[in-house]
């Protein structure tokens, strides 16, 4: 009896719940149909108060309740710049927070003017924001946007990464290979053709994975023909030469240390004294392989196993984090480290951080 009590009482208050804010969207239509109909008449697309989000301004917030709407349903990237201030890429566009408040940015659209899926973003020696994605790149000058596309000289509008070298040149990872702009012209950089993976919903022979700029400024490239390495004018097959054992490489990452740990299709290789050790063989199956990877500030090595399993390497020692239905976090696409030491886990189910061994659920209202 005490269960259908309580449910009856939970009837009552979603019921005035729904009633009040009937009311409320009843007065706010009365409000714009009044102020339409004192206007000039404007087209629906020119018309404020129809639009869902408005040009570059703080995301509105519709659900019935503000810490159970996400930033994105599926957010593939963030990142946060020399400012401090924090972006994150999804599939709903690019998002930058500023003095606690998630920003839209509207203008960064497909040529026929359609939305994007930002797959990443990265800052270059002027503090300008770069972002790539499902429809060409995007250049974040302040409060001005500048797209890009193959009309403009990209190799392909698929694009997957992109980094920024010491000179300020961007390097662009596409599905059909890599070029760098200048920020005049598009020129192409030659790498082998490698394979496509048949076990990927998206691939390519010329698919680029990851761009990752190291701390002296070398280049490593993870492509389906392998690891390379772009440094002092030289192309070195890293995969040759360390003994990789697959041509499809994920991403890579330099730890604290220096030491470049690369993900790839078969296992988890950390790479030392000019050879590869696969830290994973014998210890996990990788399945579909090994995606994403992150430290943290203790200097744990965080990685995501066969798209759905996150594991922590501390040495030798690789663990399981176990999860639960009330601590589950996202399928992770990426682990990030911010500037204040914080580990953040974004992908499909949005934006997480972990504290005290628990994933917190960072929605548009927070916790920033």
């Amino acid at each position: 009896m005490f269960i259908c009590y309580c449910q009856k009482i939970n009837l009552y208050l979603i019921e005035k719940s729904i009633s009040f804010r009937f009311i409320l969207w009843t007065m706010i239509s009365a409000t714009l149909l009044t102020s339409s109909c004192n206007g000039q008449g404007k087209p629906e697309s020119d018309r404020p108060e129809l639009q869902k989000i408005q040009k570059n301004t703080p995301i509105p917030f519709m659900g019935s309740h503000p810490f159970q709407e996400p930033i994105s349903g599926v957010v593939r990237m963030m990142f946060q710049d020399s400012k401090g201030h924090i972006w994150f890429g999804s599939e709903g566009g690019a998002f930058r927070l500023v003095n606690n408040t998630l920003i839209h940015i509207d203008d960064i659209k497909s040529e026929t003017g359609k939305g994007v899926t930002i797959k990443d973003i990265t800052e270059d020696t002027y503090g300008t924001i770069w972002l790539g994605h499902s429809d060409g790149i995007s250049r974040v000058d302040g409060e001005k946007v500048t797209n890009y596309y193959t009309s403009d000289g990209l190799m392909s509008d698929d694009v997957w990464c992109i980094e920024t070298d010491r000179s300020g040149h961007l390097w662009i990872g596409t599905i059909d290979g890599i070029c760098i702009f200048d920020g005049k012209k598009f020129t192409p950089f030659g790498l082998p053709e490698g394979m496509k993976d048949t076990t990927m919903g998206v691939s390519s022979a010329k698919m680029i994975h990851c761009i990752m700029k190291d701390r002296n400024g070398a280049m490593w490239l993870s492509t389906n023909a392998g690891l390379f390495l772009y440094a002092n004018n030289t192309v070195i097959n890293v995969s040759e030469k360390v003994g990789i054992e697959t041509p499809f490489v994920n991403e890579t990452l330099e730890d604290k240390n220096g030491h470049i740990w690369v993900a790839t299709k078969k296992g988890l290789y950390k790479i030392e004294d000019n050879k590869a050790i696969q830290i994973t063989q014998g210890k996990i199956d990788p399945g579909k392989g090994i995606g994403c990877i992150g430290e943290d500030k203790n200097g744990k090595i965080w990685f995501v196993s066969n798209q759905h399993h996150l594991y922590t390497c501390d040495g030798n020692d690789i663990a399981e984090v176990p999860k639960s239905d009330d601590n589950k976090g996202p399928v992770v696409f990426q682990i990030y480290e911010d500037q204040s030491d914080r580990l953040w886990f974004v992908g499909f189910g949005g934006a997480y951080r972990w504290e005290n061994g628990k994933f917190i659920h960072v929605t548009r209202q927070g916790p920033w």
